[in-house]
């Protein structure tokens, strides 16, 4: 079975701009997942988002499926916000309360792996709620440069990366 993928807004961002720091990453994960042809989402949530500073229509919308988000969507996000017990001091509430609806939305569709540049909130959220809940969703960070094995659903890291 192919994993499949969920974009974050800042993936997107990054993947669009070729002035950040992260794009080329961005650019080379976007070109592994369409040559393994693994499945693509795109959240309602991140149209949104994105759409705030670029016309969503500048994206190749053709390469992703879009998700909407719905009732299900909206109970588990809600659960996960109980889970979390609120965000950390400092961090923006609806910056937070959007990246739980995209995690929710993940864990709904049994999307495995979701794509972000954020590592200050989306990142640290997710990882969160893999680590200490042991939910079965992982967030993988442009910072962390291009990695081949980040997409494999065992979690096994290819030899030349531990080197």
């Amino acid at each position: 079975m192919k994993p499949s993928v969920l974009l974050d807004t800042s993936f997107l961002i990054s993947l669009v701009d070729s002035k950040r720091v992260n794009h080329d990453t961005a650019k080379q994960y976007y070109k592994h997942i369409l040559e393994q042809r693994l499945p693509i989402y795109f959240s309602a949530i991140v149209a949104s988002e994105f759409s705030i500073k670029q016309p969503i229509e500048e994206l190749e919308l053709r390469s992703f499926r879009v998700l909407p988000f719905n009732i299900p969507h909206s109970k588990k996000s809600a659960h996960l916000w109980n889970l979390l017990d609120g965000r950390d001091s400092g961090d923006n509430r609806s910056v937070v309360k959007d990246d739980i609806k995209i995690i929710a939305q993940a864990l709904c569709e049994n999307i495995p792996f979701i794509l972000t540049d954020d590592a200050n909130t989306f990142y640290k959220y997710c990882e969160r709620l893999h680590n200490i809940h042991n939910l079965d969703i992982r967030a993988i960070k442009l910072a962390d440069r291009f990695d081949l094995s980040a997409l494999r659903l065992d979690g096994q890291k290819d030899i030349g990366t531990l080197l």
